[in-house]
């Protein structure tokens, strides 16, 4: 990914937060030069000082059978991104766009039986379990689980490397950047107010 100076994040807590954040993200990997992404949750931990990636796909996904023969994997995740109009800069300019985003290489391996439980666990956990009816793995009954079990393949990714890039208008002068702040809250959309209140926390 391409990213200047301007909007380059090196700080690993904060790119983990916004990992956690805006944890559905795009897989891809190649079959004979050909791209092939999927959408996804993913999950995101730490074992000492490696960093892994984890979810799982359709058995029917045909994505998964590339993982042998591929060399390296990208996560993408994305977070609010919105139209700049240059119309809000002090001096005449062309038209941006801002927005966050973080890459992920590493390598991938298929989870065994034990792994994926775990994992599935942990993720009912984080989306179900501040919820008043939680469905939670063991609220489901076994025989579910084992059904719903035999029809995804569940995958780690043990992270290499890490590009992030936060393009919020930081190369603008502190006048600029506290108009555009005001002209994307009276947008009326939630993207650009979301960016909005980043572009404020920073």
């Amino acid at each position: 990914m391409y990213i200047p100076k301007y909007f380059k994040v090196t700080d690993v807590n904060e790119i983990l937060n916004f990992v956690q954040e805006n944890s559905f993200g795009t897989i891809v990997t190649t079959k004979k030069g050909r791209p092939i992404a999927t959408h996804l949750p993913f999950g995101f931990t730490k074992h000492e000082e490696d960093f892994y990636i984890t979810g799982h796909m359709a058995y029917g996904n045909p994505q998964w059978r590339t993982f042998e023969e591929t060399d390296d994997v990208l996560i993408m995740f994305q977070g609010p991104h919105a139209y700049i109009s240059s119309s809000w800069y002090s001096q005449e300019n062309v038209p941006t766009w801002n927005y966050q985003a973080v890459h992920m290489y590493g390598k991938v391996s298929i989870q065994t039986t034990d792994e994926l439980m775990e994992d599935l666990t942990k993720m009912l956990e984080k989306y179900e379990g501040h919820r008043e009816n939680p469905v939670l793995w063991e609220t489901l009954s076994p025989k579910l689980l084992e059904s719903e079990l035999k029809g995804i393949v569940g995958f780690k990714i043990k992270v290499e490397e890490i590009q992030a890039a936060y393009k919020l208008s930081q190369n603008r002068n502190e006048t600029d950047y506290h108009n555009i702040i005001e002209q994307l809250q009276k947008e009326g959309n939630p993207q650009s107010q979301q960016v909005a209140e980043r572009m404020k926390k920073r």
